[in-house]
């Protein structure tokens, strides 16, 4: 790194016009970018969002959208079998179905029994509306945009026999509480920077809280090229350019902070001009390359899955961080050279902080260090009892027992059950049957189906075209639940080749599947890649090995957190007005583990390089960790603070799976800078001792790094320490010892 600042310093104009360029170019990029993205959420291969695919495209309702279901009560007295009741009732889910624009079956239509309940006077049919244009995740959240129940009532009312009820329910009405309202991109924007000003005027004390901004302004729009670049290869999603500019605010200016502090750290140790320059890149710089290739590593990974919007999220995300790195080492040299060269003012001069570091994370770390076993000892019981919550986690379909307690959605599922209806027709789900299969003969296979309530296969346009046809399995059980999935197993297993199972819980389930099982090679692919890597930066055996397990830990307990908050509901309700499902997004768990892995291994690469740098100087483990720590724990907290700030704007609203994939985040990396590494990482270093530091000759030679023996027991005198040179401003040439 510092061959690097000495060649950007050798060629400034060179390496200014270069940064001039990309970032002019930059615009052409996101305009050439952003008509090409994609809002879809597709997944090529899966059974089911084939069948879903096959179905919209034909017919233009149904397939993964789940169906409202208007349920009608008659008055007492009064049975669908009456005169004029099944002309009215057809007359109103017609309606309902052109108001909409849907496809619409009910018992009027069939005269299927499965749609009556057990009273005889409240009945209900299946509204199967066209695509929501969520432009979301996959697993999109439930009580999100497209609500059709207004339309269905309006359209309905006026047709029904005198003195019915009309509710219209369906997991997406009852789910009305999940909506996460939501700020525009750009104030999420605006609010990140402004709580990232505030923390870095607070760092800093001084106008060079602008510099980790700048460097963040610059390598944003950069990104944008690189992202252009790889899209002819890779289908580039709208929620990855959205993404974007918030996962990189954060990490840009994390990287510029650890850069500029040390900067000035070593102007306070008496390096002046550009030889400071030169000795932060060695260090700092040092610690940015590795950092930005361990949180790269963790994104790169998501390649792995079959699903192209996590492929476009983890690409966007390793492109972004790669440039923010970039530009860090290379425009950062620039500026703190004409600041070191030009500004002489008390806003820039060192401070006690930087020749001494914290004295308040000096205190802490001493304390943590002197009670080391009692701190780790607390510290992972709280993350295993967090971790212990996660195998809780749920996946599928919400149920509707933990969706709204009250409302309309409510009170039309209370109808529907009270009549004996099961709940599991809120999931009826589509059958794409193809030319050359007979659709009557299917449906009566599946209604023979054990937990298949019914089978709807009405015979005119809206549900047979060009030889096709579509039919609707209603089962007993809801999708989301044991009995549910084992309906939808026997259903796919019974129909004939050819014929596609489709259907929200189908696809998502199909989704669920895929993903899962290919994230064990994803994870063991980031273990190892990982590690290889801390290994040549901390140059030992071992201390990568606890870095990736203390990570694994983190990461359950964030699972564990995001179970009590957003599955349990715990606070969800009265902190956030916002009513938890009983369910994580199906996307949520992955995109959490490859995003949060690399964030957190950020922080430990920049302690742990500061430790191994005390280390070397000092050969003394304990002194090495309050030094390290001492120096590099405010900055993490300041970093963790600036990111935390950046996810939680960006969970504050929009859609739910967002908001709960973004809350994650925030959280995982208030949980990992706190918990982690200001109390697990010092303690268990400093319990490690000596074997921190083991790098025997033959590991040296494979990763091709100094090698580093296992030191003796016992004190060992430190080596001796050259005093730093000073060096006059701008000149980069030695000078008088201080």
């Amino acid at each position: 790194m510092e061959r690097l600042s000495r060649y950007v310093l050798g060629h400034r104009r060179t390496v200014r016009l270069v940064l001039v360029l990309l970032f002019l170019a930059s615009g052409g990029a996101i305009a050439l970018l952003l008509p090409n993205m994609t809002e879809a959420n597709q997944y090529p291969g899966l059974p089911a969002y084939e069948a879903n695919q096959q179905v919209l495209e034909t017919y233009g309702t149904g397939g993964y959208e789940r169906p409202f279901v208007p349920v009608v009560t008659l008055p007492p007295g009064t049975d669908v079998d009456d005169p004029g009741v099944r002309d009215a009732l057809g007359d109103a889910f017609a309606a309902a179905g052109t108001a909409a624009g849907a496809r619409v079956v009910s018992w009027a239509d069939t005269g299927d029994p499965a749609f009556v309940g057990d009273d005889g006077r409240t009945t209900f049919g299946l509204v199967f509306g066209g695509p929501v244009e969520r432009g979301g995740l996959p697993g999109s959240a439930l009580g999100e945009g497209g609500q059709l129940t207004d339309v269905i009532v309006a359209a309905m009312t006026p047709e029904l026999p005198p003195g019915a009820t009309l509710h219209v329910t369906g997991l997406d009405p009852l789910a009305t509480g999940t909506d996460a309202g939501g700020l525009d991109v750009p104030v999420k924007l605006a609010l990140t920077v402004l709580a990232a000003l505030v923390v870095l005027a607070w760092a800093f004390r001084s106008w060079l809280a602008l510099v980790p901004l700048l460097t963040a302004f610059t390598a944003i729009p950069i990104s944008y090229i690189g992202l252009l670049l790889v899209s002819p290869l890779v289908t580039v999603h709208e929620t990855t350019v959205i993404m974007l500019p918030l996962l990189g605010i954060g990490i840009a200016i994390d990287y510029a902070l650890l850069v500029v502090a040390r900067w000035r750290e070593e102007r306070a140790r008496g390096a002046l001009g550009d030889e400071a320059v030169h000795a932060a890149m060695r260090t700092a710089g040092h610690a940015v390359a590795f950092s930005s290739g361990a949180v790269a590593i963790g994104l790169l990974t998501m390649v792995v899955l079959p699903i192209p919007l996590l492929r476009s999220l983890g690409i966007g995300g390793t492109i972004v961080t790669a440039t923010s790195a970039l530009v860090a080492v290379t425009m950062l040299p620039l500026v703190l050279s004409w600041v070191g060269r030009r500004t002489h003012g008390a806003s820039v001069r060192p401070s006690r902080l930087d020749r001494d570091g914290s004295r308040q994370w000096t205190r802490w770390v001493e304390g943590v260090v002197h009670r080391r076993w009692p701190a780790a000892i607390a510290a992972t019981t709280l993350l295993v009892l967090l971790g212990g919550v996660a195998v809780n986690l749920n996946l599928d379909v919400p149920a509707s027992d933990d969706l709204a307690s009250a409302g309309p959605g409510r009170d039309g599922l209370d109808a529907l059950t009270g009549a004996g209806v099961p709940t599991g027709t809120l999931t009826s789900f589509d059958v794409y049957v193809p030319a050359g299969t007979d659709p009557d003969a299917l449906a009566d296979d599946l209604r023979a189906l054990p937990g298949v309530h019914g089978v709807a296969a009405p015979d005119d346009d809206a549900w047979r075209r060009d030889g096709s046809a579509v039919i609707t399995v209603l089962p007993v059980e809801e999708s989301g639940t044991p009995g549910g999935r084992a309906t939808l197993d026997a259903v796919v297993d019974a129909v004939p080749d050819g014929v596609l199972v489709g259907g929200n819980a189908t696809q998502q389930i199909g989704y669920v599947d895929v993903t899962y099982a290919t994230f064990l090679w994803m994870l063991g692919l980031v273990a190892l890649i990982s590690y290889v890597l801390l290994a040549r930066a901390f140059r030992s055996l071992l201390l990568p090995l606890k870095a990736i397990v203390m990570n694994l830990l983190s990461f359950a307990a964030v699972l564990g957190a995001m179970v009590l908050v957003w599955q349990w509901g715990w606070g969800t309700q009265e902190l956030l007005g916002i009513q938890a499902d009983g369910a994580i997004g199906t996307f949520v768990p992955v995109t959490l583990f490859a995003f949060l892995f690399g964030l957190t291994m950020d922080y430990e690469v920049f302690i742990l390089s500061r430790v191994r740098e005390e280390y070397d100087r000092t050969s003394d483990t304990r002194l090495a960790v309050v030094r390290g720590v001492a120096r590099t724990g405010r900055l993490v907290t300041y970093a963790a603070l600036i990111l935390f700030f950046s996810f939680a704007s960006m969970a504050s609203g929009g859609e739910l799976d967002v908001a709960i994939f973004a809350s994650g985040i925030a959280l995982g990396i208030l949980l990992d800078a706190t918990v982690v590494r200001s109390v697990l990482v010092p303690a268990t270093v400093v319990m490690m001792g000596r074997w921190n530091w083991w790098l025997p000759v033959w590991a040296a030679r494979v990763l091709r790094v100094e090698p580093s023996p296992l030191a003796p027991r016992g004190p060992v005198p430190p080596p001796a320490v050259p005093e730093p040179r000073r060096v006059e401003a701008g000149t980069g040439a030695p000078g008088a010892q201080r």
